[in-house]
Order: C-alpha cells, then structure tokens, then sequence
C-alpha cells in the first residue's frame, strides 16, 4: 500500500512540475459584441466584417481580438555539482557503505536434498530403553 501511495505522489509532483513550465494563448474574435471565433492555438480567423473595411468605403471597424495569455514558469533552478573533497568524500563513502550494509541483510539459505535417505538404525531404541508411547 506504501508503495502506491509513493508513485501516486510522485505522479502528481511530476504532473505539476510539467504544468508549471507550460504557457498558452487563448485568442477571441468579437464581431460586435458576439463572440465569433475562439483559438487555443494560433490565430482567430478574421470575419467578414475586416473585408468591408479594406474597400475603398472606410467605416469604423466593429471588429476586435482579446488576447490572454498564460505564462508559465520559463526559469528551473539547475543546482550546481560541486567537487567532491575531503571530508565531504569521507561522508559520502560513510554513508553508503553503512545504507548498503542496512539494506543487504543476510538472509539464510536454506539446502533442500531432494533424495536424501534415513540412516539405517541397527538398534531398537524402544525396546532397549523400554520406552513405549499409550
């Protein structure tokens, strides 16, 4: 159950570190006050109300884009790796070998003689020590 609840976690740490990078647009096209086109990944598509001001009449354009943007994190901090000297070396091989020497226990071996026989017994113990189960 530990295990589970582990790659649960880390999952959804990983989810949020990958969200947290991600930046996206979303584009509107407002023909009046209607909403005509909406983008996620590029462009809005202009509507015909563009074309009517291209021509030689020039009237007030009732068309306009709302843009919004979400930016994400664009800045990881990267940790430096330092040399390793000295004492710091000395900790480290301190370290491992006492976690490796936790995590290996010894565990027993246990020999299995698939055909093993019983010694022969020359004497009846029974008898000689007049020993009898009721």
């Amino acid at each position: 159950m530990k295990q589970l609840y582990i790659k649960i976690a880390s999952f959804l740490l990983a989810f949020l570190l990958l969200f947290s990078t991600f930046s996206f647009t979303v584009e509107k096209h407002y023909c009046g006050d209607v909403l005509v086109n909406v983008s996620f990944t590029g462009q809005t598509e202009c509507c015909a109300m563009n074309m009517d001001v291209i021509t030689s009449i020039k009237k007030k354009n009732c068309c306009k884009k709302e843009i919004q943007k979400i930016e994400g994190q664009d800045q990881l901090q990267f940790n430096k790796i330092e040399k390793i000297t000295g004492s710091k070396q000395l900790y480290v091989t301190a370290f491992l070998v006492s976690y490796n020497d936790l995590s290996n226990k010894n565990k027993p071996k246990n020999y299995f003689y698939k055909d093993f026989f019983t010694p022969d017994i020359w004497l009846d113990y029974q008898v000689l020590y007049q020993t009898f189960l009721i």
